[in-house]
Parts: structure tokens; C-alpha cells; sequence
């Protein structure tokens, strides 16, 4: 398999994980396998939740591709690769840097992470099944985009004002 053709199947698939997360989230999630999701929508005193099964299932999926992949001479490896990557993204920005899993990543400063995280607590106004909105993880709605610039601005300009009355 040559280069260029086993990049272009893990970027695709990586891609495509998005909508499939979006997908599953919504349809799947938030319906038939609510009883495992539902450990996410409620505060617990435990390190682990229900919700994580789901990992465990894509990281068997991704592993058995890797297992049966030829070390990369078959295209199925470098689906494994594509979901291995999209479920280190996943786990860094949604369990490390929105929900603070694990405490080294404070917030950002970025726009683009602070408007996935605004998505992200949209979602989570509702601790039920139904009402929720803003399934995906890494497509955020251009409104929270606009809005995290403007607070992003809003803070600099506070921050230089106070700077200036700090001089006088």
C-alpha cells in the first residue's frame, strides 16, 4: 500500500468518525443505549462512568483492525489508525480539556476550544434523553465560534484597561 493511499484512508476515516460520533451520539446514545449514556448526564463521585464502555468498544474495533491489518498491507489497518486518532482527540479535548478528567489541561485560551466546550455544556443543560442539542465533538456551530471571539476580546480589552490604570 503506498503512502499517499494509506494518509488518504486514515484521513478519511478520521473525517468520517465525526459524523459517526454525531450520529451515534444522537440516535444511538441518546436512544436505545441510553442506559449506558446516561452515566455522562449526571454528576457521579466515580473516576469511571458507564459512558466509557463505548471507548472500550471502539478501541476493540480499532485494535482488531490493527490485529488483521497485515501492519499496514491491507486498507482495513489504516481504518484502525483513523479511529485510533480521532479517539486520542477525543478523549484529550472531551474527557481532559472539557469535562477536566484529568486536571493538566486548564481552559484555553483558544476560540475554536472554547466554543466546543460552550457547544459542549449546551449539551449537557438537559440531564435527560431528550432535549439535548449539539451531538458532535470536533464540527462546532459558527455561533459559539462568534460568541467565544467576543468574550476572547472582551477579556483582552479588560485586561489592557486594567493595565493602563495599574500605570496611573
Amino acid at each position: 500500500m503506498s503512502v499517499l493511499a494509506a494518509i488518504s484512508i486514515t484521513l478519511a476515516t478520521f473525517g468520517f468518525m465525526e459524523f459517526w460520533a454525531w450520529f451515534m451520539h444522537k440516535f444511538v446514545q441518546h436512544g436505545p443505549l441510553w442506559f449506558l449514556h446516561r452515566s455522562h448526564h449526571v454528576r457521579q463521585p466515580h473516576p469511571m462512568e458507564r459512558n466509557d464502555l463505548f471507548f472500550l468498544v471502539y478501541g476493540a474495533i480499532s485494535a482488531a483492525l490493527f490485529v488483521t491489518g497485515d501492519n499496514g498491507g491491507r486498507w482495513w489497518f489504516w481504518v484502525g489508525v483513523g479511529i485510533a486518532c480521532y479517539g486520542t482527540v477525543y478523549f484529550f479535548v472531551h474527557d481532559v480539556l472539557i469535562h477536566g478528567r484529568l486536571r493538566f489541561w486548564k481552559k484555553s485560551q483558544n476560540p475554536y476550544l472554547r466554543a466546543l466546550n460552550m457547544a459542549h455544556k449546551t449539551h449537557h443543560k438537559t440531564t435527560g434523553r431528550d432535549g439535548s442539542a449539539e451531538f458532535g465533538l470536533l464540527w462546532v456551530s459558527p455561533k459559539y465560534l462568534e460568541l467565544a471571539r467576543k468574550q476572547l476580546k472582551i477579556k483582552k480589552e479588560k485586561i489592557k484597561s486594567e493595565s493602563r490604570a495599574a500605570e496611573y
